[in-house]
Parts: structure tokens; C-alpha cells; sequence
């Protein structure tokens, strides 16, 4: 008996020693433990522990060529590669590491985001443009995930939904809902893990510059089951039908709203629904205004190009919107397309209908501007 004892007693003894190397290994990592990013007032430091590398360069989205080789790092005591650059204007930008051409994210940074099937390391620069950006002192709402049956696309989906601070405590409380739409190449997680969305409206919510709000992110692929991080199979379909071209709107509006307002404290009426979306998200945005246009009080298409029928327009028309913000930067690739539909608007005098150009192109630094800019003016 004593000799088990032994034996179960240098086991643990074993067991605790190899559980405390890996986490050694895992935490510390071995040579000289390092900081990055580090800023410091208008100095920001990137540092890499790679000791066996030749060449390290840093690219980042700051960058006048952000895809570029980006700018080399110089190699320190034990290993250290480093580099100090000007501390960018207040944003969230992405950038990673060159290693001897091979590209990496900074293993030392704990914010990450995920770009379709990329993952990119995050330099959040603090200031008044990203005060939003952050968590919230106090007031956090919940983000979740939901499953519905889509009919029209023959499959099941899932859905991220941001319900606001106080939702779970107060049973007898209903909630406006934003329909949040991603672009090209996203999902579901999309306006959750770049655009910042549940921070956005946190802040907003707890300054008392918007109101509580439910916000749906539906994936706006309809081919797709849910986000490919997943590993589920998607489904062929044929994009040149004309039945396809629309099939994705016609869910969210005949399907999506129905299963959010039928499984949340949602207040089911127009005044009260908004829908809002960036790029491919914009167009399905236009679509809805255009197919749907009694749906929504709010419609707000976001660095995108589309176009209306005069039927469609005098249909849109008459429905009286309380506002259709469109959001378009100056040197957009669609910045084009959105002078066409806001002279389009203009001319039929739509009511509620704004422009709001900002500076920069297709990126997520003006979509995150444009939800803190546009959330409130909603449901007021």
C-alpha cells in the first residue's frame, strides 16, 4: 500500500511539473520576454522574439502601401527584433509581421481579428475618433449567436444578435432592432469582430446617445450555412437565375425579421425596424428599400452603389421613410455609384434622405465611423 502511495504521489508530482512546463512554455515562451505593441504617447514599438530569422519586416494598415513589403525591424540583444515608429492618428488598424517572406500576426498581441480566413493582429490607437471603440466602462450587452430554418434558401442558418445592456432583467422591456448587413467576404461575425459593433453601441447606449437597441447580423452568403471557421459545407447555387439574384433579401426580410421578432422582445412595427449594411451589405440594403419598402423606417447603405426603378422609387417614396442615410468616403471605388443614388434621391425628393461623405475608401476605419456616426439617429 505504501508503495502505491508512493508511486500515485511521484505521478502527480510528474504530472504537476509537466503541466507547469507547458504552461511555462505557453505564457513565457523561451529567450527574453517582450512587449508588443507598445505604445507610448505619440511612440509606438513592435518587438519579435525570433531569434533564427534573417529578415523581419512590419506592415501595417497605417502604411502609405499597406500590402506592400513594409519596413524593416532591427535585430537586438537576444534575439529581439524591433521597431519604433510615430504613433498612427486614433484608429484600429492591422498589421503583421514578415519573417524571412513568411507573413505572420504578432504572437505577443492578444487582439486579433478575423478577416474571412484571415487573422490579423489589432494596433488600437486610444483618442476621441476610438473612444467607442473600447469596452464600456459599465454597461455591456450581450452578443450571441442563433440558429433559424430559412425555407427560401433551403437551409439552416446562423445569425449573430447583440442585445443591449438591461435586456435579460427587464422581461417586460421591447427593443427597436437594427439589421446589421456585412460586405463581400464576411459573415456573421463580421461587424463583431472588425467593425467593433457591440463596443460601438455599449458606449453609445451607456453615454445616452442612442437607444437600447437589438442589433441582428445575419451571413448575407447565402450559399453558406454559417461562418467557415465552422467547417460546414456549403451549397451550390446558381448565381446567373434571376430567382438567386434577390433570394438573400427576400430571406432576411420574409424570414429573418419574423423568427427575431417572434424570439425576442422585439417591437414589431416599421417605426421601429432599421437596416443598415457596408458594401455587398449596401446593395442588399438597397434592395430591401426597394422590394420592401413599408419594412423599415430607417434604411442606411453604407459605401455602396444601386440603383432604383422609377416604380421603385415612388414606391419608396410613398412609404415615407424617417431617414435613408447614405455613407460613401471620397475615394471609394463605389464613391460613383452613391453620387448616382443620391441624385437619384434628390431628385424625387425623398423624405428623410441624407449623404454623408467622409475621407478614405473602402475600409473598415469608415464603416465603424459610420455606425457610431449613423446608431443615433435611429429610433428617435
Amino acid at each position: 500500500m505504501k508503495k502505491i502511495l508512493t508511486v500515485i504521489a511521484a505521478l502527480s508530482l510528474l504530472a504537476i511539473s509537466a503541466g507547469a512546463q507547458e504552461l511555462g512554455n505557453f505564457a513565457f515562451g523561451r529567450g527574453p520576454q517582450v512587449v508588443s505593441p507598445e505604445i507610448n504617447g505619440d511612440k509606438t514599438t513592435f518587438r519579435l522574439n525570433a531569434n533564427y530569422a534573417t529578415i523581419v519586416n512590419l506592415v501595417g494598415a497605417w502604411m502609405e502601401n499597406p500590402y506592400g513589403q513594409g519596413i524593416p525591424m532591427t535585430k537586438g540583444e537576444g534575439g529581439v527584433w524591433e521597431i519604433t515608429i510615430d504613433t498612427p492618428s486614433p484608429e484600429i488598424y492591422t498589421y503583421s509581421f514578415i519573417v524571412d517572406g513568411v507573413v505572420m500576426s504578432d504572437p505577443l498581441n492578444v487582439f486579433v481579428q478575423r478577416d474571412g480566413s484571415r487573422y490579423l493582429s489589432m494596433l488600437m490607437v486610444p483618442g476621441e475618433r476610438t473612444e467607442n471603440y473600447f469596452e464600456a466602462k459599465k454597461q455591456h450587452g450581450t452578443v450571441s449567436h442563433r440558429w433559424y430554418t430559412s425555407k427560401i434558401l433551403g437551409i439552416d442558418r446562423r445569425l449573430t444578435v447583440y442585445t443591449p445592456y438591461g435586456y435579460e432583467q427587464n422581461p417586460n422591456k421591447k427593443y427597436p432592432v437594427l439589421y446589421l448587413l456585412h460586405g463581400a467576404g464576411g459573415d456573421e461575425e463580421a461587424w463583431s469582430s472588425m467593425g467593433r459593433a457591440a463596443q460601438i453601441l455599449d458606449n453609445l447606449i451607456e453615454k445616452g446617445l442612442a437607444e437600447p437597441m437589438i442589433c441582428v447580423m445575419p451571413n448575407g452568403n447565402p450559399n453558406q450555412m454559417a461562418a467557415q471557421t465552422l467547417g460546414l459545407p456549403t451549397t451550390e447555387m446558381d448565381w446567373r437565375d434571376p430567382a438567386n439574384r434577390t433570394s438573400y433579401v427576400r430571406s432576411l426580410c420574409e424570414e429573418i425579421v419574423p423568427f427575431i421578432e417572434k424570439n425576442y422582445r422585439a417591437i414589431a412595427k416599421p417605426s421601429s425596424r432599421a437596416i443598415a449594411g457596408l458594401s455587398m451589405g449596401g446593395g442588399h440594403t438597397i434592395s430591401a428599400s426597394a422590394l420592401y419598402p413599408n419594412m423599415f423606417a430607417y434604411f442606411c447603405p453604407l459605401s455602396a452603389a444601386g440603383a432604383l426603378t422609377p416604380e421603385q422609387a415612388a414606391a419608396l417614396k410613398k412609404a415615407n421613410p424617417k431617414l435613408y442615410w447614405v455613407a460613401c468616403g471620397n475615394t471609394d471605388f463605389l464613391w460613383k455609384g452613391s453620387l448616382e443614388l443620391k441624385k437619384l434621391l434628390e431628385d424625387i425628393q425623398l423624405p428623410g434622405f441624407e449623404f454623408y461623405e467622409s475621407d478614405g475608401g473602402h475600409v473598415w476605419s469608415n464603416w465603424r465611423l459610420y455606425l457610431n456616426t449613423l446608431a443615433p439617429k435611429l429610433f428617435k
